[in-house]
């Protein structure tokens, strides 16, 4: 036997009866048996997590202000991204091919860009809320942020991400100058997102770099007004006065809300990075990163979506109490009460 068709053996393929099926990557058992626990209990925790959170908000009134409801949309985005993404991510990533068909991909990739794009604007709706709400909170010349305009604009944010991620996918306008680079690549059974050097550099800067500035530079403003808040209040002396402790304790929350919320912003950040510096480095040097590379940071990427839920239960105690009380009342069948005690 020659070193030719030894070679040729050893190739698994993902489609073995065509001749244009991709290779299939081989990994042990126990390899496949390990990513696939662990992406399966990241996939859960994310899904189930969300659904907390969209839960307690609805459930208990002290949660439906406006910023929590920007909370809850994004909480929405996170659960139906563990739900109608990570899924099939998780099998093309353990199996190495993708199973479904070009149209299905297309589909896949079009909802993951979709809820990138609507969380770092639910995102970048938190900050204007809270800077508004701590270093402007008169807002003279503005109108009242309301439950009804949160509504309108996370409304918009989705229909915005889902018109522009399915116009990019689906018009092709992303992959203008690469046919014959697609031509060469292609095979049955993968499913890859590529992007030439002027999207590759136009998505990055439009939906992340530039959002993601713009969030950077309200939240340092909001804790230069915070820090001096608090030094002013700790000059002063304290009246106890009803009127007094309420506006304190008000402040108090408005604060530690902050810091909440800038952690989760600073996670989102931190865990979005490596893939949009990725895409937006590849088509200048050949489509160079290696897939195992490619698919570590997109589960890094995904897993924001995993620790918004985490953040919210360990640093926010109202979402910590509502918490208790859901799994308590409905999962351990323990009565307690459906009041949510505020901090």
């Amino acid at each position: 036997m020659t070193s030719n068709e030894t070679d040729t053996e050893d190739v698994f393929l993902c489609y073995p009866l065509l001749l244009d099926s991709c290779p299939k990557v081989q990994r042990l058992a126990v390899i496949k048996v390990a990513m696939y626990a662990f992406l399966m209990l990241m996939i859960l925790t994310t899904v189930f997590g969300n659904l907390l959170i969209i839960i307690s908000i609805s459930h208990f009134k002290h949660l439906q202000s406006p910023t929590h409801m920007i909370v809850q949309s994004l909480a929405a985005c996170d659960c139906l991204l563990g739900s109608l993404v990570m899924p099939y991510s998780m099998v093309r990533s353990v199996e190495g091919c993708w199973y479904l068909g070009d149209f299905v991909c297309k589909v896949h990739s079009s909802l993951d860009m979709t809820f990138c794009i609507a969380s770092i604007l639910h995102l970048s709706l938190i900050s204007v809320d809270r800077y508004w709400a701590i270093c402007d909170p008169l807002r003279q010349g503005f109108p009242k942020v309301t439950n009804n305009t949160v509504t309108v604009f996370t409304t918009f944010t989705w229909l915005f991400s889902f018109v522009y991620s399915f116009y990019v996918v689906f018009s092709g306008v992303n992959t203008i100058g690469l046919e014959s680079f697609i031509m060469q690549v292609y095979c049955v059974g993968n499913c890859i997102l590529f992007f030439n050097k002027q999207w590759g550099l136009i998505c990055p800067v439009l939906i992340f770099f530039l959002p993601g500035s713009i969030m950077a530079s309200l939240y340092i403003k909001i804790f230069h007004v915070a820090r001096k808040h608090a030094k002013v209040m700790s000059e002063r002396v304290t009246v106890a006065t009803a009127g007094g402790l309420k506006s304190q304790r008000s402040a108090h929350r408005e604060r530690k809300a902050a810091k909440t919320l800038a952690i989760v912003i600073g996670v989102f950040l931190f865990c979005w990075l490596p893939f949009f510096i990725v895409n937006a480095l590849d088509p200048f040097f050949n489509f160079f990163t290696p897939a195992d590379i490619f698919d570590a940071v997109i589960w890094f990427a995904y897993f924001n979506s995993t620790c918004n839920p985490l953040i919210y239960g360990f640093f926010y105690p109202c979402f910590q109490n509502a918490f208790k009380i859901l799994i308590s009342t409905y999962i351990c069948g323990i009565k307690d009460s459906n009041t949510l005690i505020s901090e």
